[in-house]
């Protein structure tokens, strides 16, 4: 783990220093977290950041009190929540469009990172709909060999169980993906994550070498 928080992090002056102890921040992190900032080559973007002096706003913009980006309410001293906790609903929302907005800054391929909600929905009943009486209380596996950044497997996921719970059963899934994209199954890997589903971001893989369909 880390010998800093951010809070440590927050009033240095120092701009080599404040690089230093960052960088040691980051590599506090557990392993899939590690693996999530290398493909983003965040850690590359750090000097960027310090020279133009934006290492620190970025750091008093992320413990602003006005914004809380955790699952859990801002309590004030008094008992009183002063900013609620963010559901996977929002969260969810809050990533789809800073993915939305990445792929239109960087022109990127419409489609390649994100997929209109509206329009998985409907692939997703497309599927699962003519099977729904045969939906059965148990365990199933969901795979999707192109995840990207994971949309169409969350949203089967919430399909799947809310077909089940039309017919009176229940099911327990577990979601499998690979993404050769690296950025892209970072961001399929850190959405699982930030929305408490540790165990299926550890079944995302990424990169060709874990490709099956450049291996087959």
């Amino acid at each position: 783990s880390s010998p800093f928080t951010l809070r440590d992090l927050r009033n240095r002056t120092n701009r080599a220093q404040l690089t230093a102890d960052f960088t040691a921040y980051l590599d506090g992190f557990s392993p899939n977290v590690q693996e999530i900032l290398d493909n983003f080559e965040f850690r590359n973007q750090i000097p960027r950041l310090s020279k133009n002096d934006a290492l620190g706003s970025l750091i008093h913009k992320l413990l602003d009190p006005q914004i809380n980006l955790s699952s859990e309410p801002v309590i004030g001293a008094g008992g009183e929540v002063i900013q609620p906790g963010l559901d996977n609903h929002s969260m969810g929302t809050i990533f789809e469009e800073l993915v939305r907005r990445f792929n239109e800054e960087n022109n990127e391929e419409a489609g390649e990172h994100w997929t209109p909600r509206d329009a998985v929905k409907l692939m997703a009943r497309l599927i699962f709909t003519p099977v729904a009486d045969q939906i059965e209380s148990s365990t199933y596996l969901l795979y999707d060999g192109a995840c990207g950044t994971g949309g169409m497997l969350t949203v089967a996921e919430e399909t799947l169980k809310e077909l089940a719970a039309e017919q009176g059963k229940q099911v327990a899934t577990h979601l499998y993906g690979q993404e050769i994209n690296d950025e892209t199954f970072a961001i399929c890997k850190a959405d699982m994550l930030m929305k408490g589903d540790g165990d299926n971001a550890d079944n995302i893989v990424g990169g060709g070498e874990h490709s099956t369909l450049s291996n087959d």
